[in-house]
């Protein structure tokens, strides 16, 4: 039981702590530079799959970024989209629009859009995010360092507040975003980030490899690969993107389930990473951010509640009953915030216990869509607000 509790502890907590630390004493290697110095050419590429609601809004945002205009390229890919998302792009002949008929999925797309790319570096983002005006300057100051193979941006969760519906998607979804921004600059102090977001991250345009067909994160994965080539991803929080959150918890669970299924995957396609022996301080980070979160604490959570239980049941002892209780309790507000959220009472207090848990079952159920090969790259995206 106590093994359990400090895996989960370490894996949310522990070791973010002890990077922490280790980061507060370390000599500041830090780059500055003039944002204005360095200001190398950039394309910028967009997957949109029938984005007709916001996809006008998406390419007015990216012309209002402060860059020179000569040296920043516009690449949407909309292929298999039935909707009038290729007729509004047309509209505007500052971007290039790549389209065939036939939807292969988003890797494809990208793989596609990478050949046309001629600049020296890229960004990647999603056609429902929205970008802040300085996020280009504050992505390619970074490349100056030769060290450096890959950038990752912040995501935001917009505060939309929607009357029909209880905020559960959009509170817990943003605190936990907000944790994992936290996480992210601490890795990234340490070492490197392990595992950029799709909503905002940039390469060097030389180390892009083709993906398989078949990834569920292509971001994770391309973003993993440059690691291992021996580069760092690097965190700048100056450069983000907002997404509006997921409209209910029903569409969030969708997307998490994706991202689960592609978690075990990435696993599997990165497990020389493993080898702590061989890439250091890239696997102490992917070990204890990424493969203890999807796989050991999904284990250990049920794990810890039985044997609390059985150990209760032998012994008597009082101090088991009350972790036993605190489990309890924990859980039951779990419960009770998904019973809230489906009749849209708004109880903030239990949208932790509730996301916490939610993420979890989320891996279970992502996990057996990944082996039974259930999950396709052609995903219905998750409706937001």
């Amino acid at each position: 039981m106590w093994l359990g509790v400090l895996l989960v502890f370490y894996s949310y907590i522990g070791y973010a702590v002890i990077i922490w630390l280790i980061n507060k004493f370390k000599k500041n290697n830090a780059i500055y530079v003039d944002k204005n110095s360095f200001e190398p050419s950039v394309s910028v590429i967009i997957a949109a799959y029938n984005e007709e609601d916001i996809i006008r809004r998406k390419i007015e945002n990216c012309l209002r970024l402060d860059y020179p205009a000569d040296k920043l390229k516009f690449i949407f890919v909309a292929d298999g989209s039935s909707d009038d998302t290729v007729k509004i792009i047309q509209e505007f002949p500052q971007v290039q629009l790549l389209y065939k008929e036939g939807r292969l999925g988003k890797v494809a797309a990208i793989n596609r859009a990478v050949t046309f790319a001629t600049t020296d570096y890229i960004i990647f983002c999603d056609a429902n995010t929205f970008l802040n005006k300085n996020c280009v300057k504050e992505i390619v100051k970074h490349y100056t360092d030769e060290k450096i193979g890959a950038v990752a941006g912040e995501k935001k969760v917009a505060d939309i507040n929607n009357t029909n519906t209880a905020d559960a998607a959009k509170d817990g979804e943003g605190l936990y975003w907000k944790y994992e921004s936290k996480l992210k600059k601490i890795d990234s102090d340490f070492y490197s980030v392990v595992g950029a977001a799709g909503e905002l991250f940039s390469i060097r345009t030389t180390l892009f490899e083709p993906l398989n067909s078949n990834i569920l994160l292509d971001d994770f994965i391309m973003s993993m690969e440059i690691c291992k080539k021996g580069y760092r991803v690097v965190y700048e929080p100056k450069a983000f993107a907002t997404e509006a959150p997921s409209l209910s918890m029903q569409d969030e669970q969708k997307r998490k389930i994706r991202i689960s299924a592609g978690g075990f995957q990435s696993i599997l396609m990165l497990k020389g990473l493993l080898n702590i022996f061989k890439y250091g301080k890239l696997s102490f980070l992917y070990i204890s951010h990424r493969v203890s979160r999807w796989v050991i604490c999904p284990i250990m959570l049920p794990l810890i509640f039985i044997c609390n239980f059985l150990y209760f049941l032998q012994t008597g002892s009082l101090s088991y009953l009350i972790i036993l209780i605190v489990q309890g309790v924990f859980y039951f507000s779990a419960l009770l915030g998904w019973i809230f959220s489906l009749n849209n009472i708004k109880v903030k207090l239990l949208y932790v216990p509730y996301y916490f848990v939610f993420m979890n079952v989320a891996l279970y159920i992502g996990f057996f869509r990944f082996l039974n090969n259930k999950q396709t790259v052609l995903w219905h995206k998750a409706k937001r607000k």
